[in-house]
């Protein structure tokens, strides 16, 4: 027989790790395309527990110089698109603008599809961070048709928000009127000019503003909050406002008086929970989670269950997965920071370890069989009831929050427990280091205990989530290993295609190179 030191069985193959992580554990590197899609699907350029924003600005420019002006142009589809992201996906932008003005011509109009998109890339090409500092001529015509081909409703909605304003986009791309009321328009966005040929809605608004109007023009109710409004204002703002606006809103709209209204209450909980308008928002499931955690104590109690009902609509798309499932949440230290990051201009209530013992829970609703191992740098005891919401069982993982971070130690939880589980999935920030490993020197102790794991379950697979914006990870990609990240209901398709077999070689990155341009 043949020597099996030399000759053992693929599983006995060992990769070894290649880098430290931000943390100063052993890792495995990202490749340039798999790193540049963690950073674009996760990252909205702020501070995070391990890396500053400008860090994590200095790895994004540095990975694309290392692929084709294609892949940059995908991805900043796909993170749009599927992740439903804004600041790598308009960055992603300005640096295909910089590099290949045609390819940027066929992404334009799929990535900035809204106000606060056009704006992102108007202020990041400007900065010269992705390359050029002015728009150039083609980008100008594409900013400039985006201006006219916005409906009036849509452009007024554009305009909340500054640094740039709608103002000095209109400025900066010589942008002239596709008709007289366009033009009128533009006029009233550089000047404040009402002149005749001005759009209704807008004309509705600047004569609100005056003191002209009695009815509440339906424009974003951020336009018109400065002005001194009544409650009845209040109500039909409330009214007016849309799915995502009345989530956001819930605490504003108490303190005006709106919920003094038991029929207000009943519109704002029938909005919340309406399935066709939670699908139409894209809401991230930790945004309801948001909303929910942080509505005020006297917020009425139906519009809190509404939340609820939402978030079941929010992760209706997670699929069964078919098979005996694990789940292994990081209830570290390091996820405490906003999933956001904490040097964003709006950072979210909602920590890393909210957002992961989410992606757990909502994993738990479908898949009701599924054991869950939170961990730090130990495994810690926790009951979940599958039939309790999303929210509760939320709420109980975050709860153990705190501990440094030793990702092996779950698996070697499921290895001691003689687990069969054929779908494990991590949900963490990747960033392990407290932890000593039975493979020695060489590979990452994850590895180590999953070459255990497939010694006794040949046939499992593993996912690696990550939350954060990371360029390393503890388990080398392989046909049997996803390295995926993100925060949209798309990671979930992405899993149930690589459990299913369906994925080819590098799996998630050969998903984004099936971007059509």
């Amino acid at each position: 027989m043949a020597n099996r030191n030399l000759f053992g069985s693929a599983v006995r193959v060992m990769p070894e790790s290649d880098t430290l992580n931000r943390a100063g554990g052993r890792a495995y590197k990202l490749s340039a395309k798999a790193a540049l899609a963690q950073m674009a699907m996760t990252g909205t350029l702020a501070d995070t527990y391990y890396a500053s924003a400008s860090d994590q600005l200095a790895d994004v420019k540095a990975y694309a110089q290392e692929v084709d002006a294609e892949f940059l142009a995908k991805l900043a589809v796909y993170a749009r698109q599927d992740g439903y992201m804004k600041d790598l996906p308009a960055f992603l932008c300005a640096v295909v603008a910089a590099r290949d003005v045609t390819l940027l011509s066929k992404i334009f109009d799929r990535v900035i599809d809204n106000g606060k998109m056009l704006r992102n890339f108007v202020q990041i090409v400007r900065s010269g961070a992705a390359g050029r500092k002015s728009l150039g001529t083609r980008p100008k015509k594409l900013v400039a048709a985006w201006l006219n081909a916005a409906n009036d409703s849509h452009l007024l909605a554009a305009s909340v928000g500054n640094s740039p304003s709608l103002a000095d986009v209109v400025r900066l791309s010589h942008a002239k009127g596709r008709d007289e009321s366009r033009d009128a328009f533009f006029k009233y966005l550089l000047t404040g000019n009402v002149g005749e040929a001005l759009p209704q809605v807008v004309r509705d608004l600047a004569d609100f503003r005056e003191g002209l109007g009695v009815e509440i023009p339906r424009v974003p109710f951020e336009l018109l909050t400065s002005l001194d409004l009544s409650e009845a204002n209040w109500a039909q703002i409330a009214r007016n406002a849309t799915w995502t606006q009345t989530r956001m809103n819930l605490n504003t709209f108490m303190r005006h008086g709106v919920f003094e209204s038991r029929e207000m209450v009943d519109v704002v909980a029938a909005r919340l929970r309406d399935p066709a308008e939670v699908r139409k928002a894209r809401a991230f499931p930790y945004q309801l989670l948001a909303a929910y955690l942080f509505a005020g104590y006297d917020v009425p109690t139906k519009l809190k269950n509404a939340l609820q009902d939402a978030m079941e609509v929010a992760v209706e798309n997670v699929p069964d997965f078919g098979m005996d499932t694990a789940v292994l949440v990081d209830v570290s230290g390091s996820m405490k920071d906003p999933v956001t990051g904490k040097g964003s201009a709006n950072p979210s209530k909602i920590r890393c370890v909210d957002a992961a013992a989410l992606f757990a829970s909502a994993i738990l609703r479908k898949n009701e069989d599924a054991v869950v191992v939170p961990f730090q740098r130990m495994v810690r005891e926790v009951t979940l009831n599958p039939r309790d919401s999303v929210v509760s069982n939320t709420q109980k993982l975050s709860a153990l929050l705190g501990g440094g971070t030793a990702c092996s130690v779950a698996l070697a939880e499921l290895n001691r427990r003689g687990s069969r589980a054929q779908l494990v999935i991590y949900v963490s920030d990747n960033e392990s280091w407290a932890e000593s490993g039975r493979c020695g020197q060489t590979a990452t102790p994850t590895m180590g205990e999953w070459r255990e794991y497939k010694r006794r379950n040949p046939k499992a697979k593993l996912v690696c989530i990550d939350i954060t914006p990371n360029t390393t990870t503890q388990a080398k990609e392989s046909t049997d290993v996803l390295n995926i990240g993100g925060f949209s209901d798309n990671v979930f398709k992405v899993i149930a295609q690589f459990a299913k077999g369906q994925l080819g070689g590098e799996h998630w990155v050969a998903e984004i190179e099936k971007v059509e341009l």
